[in-house]
């Protein structure tokens, strides 16, 4: 069994666990399933208190998707949690990503 069948398993068996989520999400973003990545990094991060990390491959799935005001989003969000948790240059990287972003849509 693979990986990927493996956390699916575990979802069957443990819909509410946000881990099981978060390594789905993982897994699928490894094999550039942005939907499925998007959609499970959600329900994870709807689940549990993140540091950041979580909201770094949700952000980077919206803009590899083309949405741009959700990446935009979802970095000032992980901004906030990144400060909460004291990862200030994590918080930093998030505000530069987010300006270049704005920038490609100013285009």
């Amino acid at each position: 069994m693979d990986r990927l069948e493996y956390f699916k398993s575990l979802l069957e068996k443990t819909p509410d666990n946000p881990m099981v989520h978060y390594s789905l999400a993982l897994e699928y973003y490894r094999l550039r399933d942005y939907e499925k990545t998007i959609l499970h990094m959600s329900k994870y991060l709807s689940m549990k208190e993140d540091e950041g990390a979580g909201y770094r491959v949700l952000a980077k799935c919206y803009e590899e998707t083309g949405q741009y005001d959700k990446a935009i989003q979802t970095l000032e969000e992980g901004i906030q949690k990144a400060l909460r948790h004291n990862h200030p240059s994590m918080a930093e990287e998030f505000r530069t990503w987010a300006e270049q972003l704005r920038r490609l849509q100013s285009f």
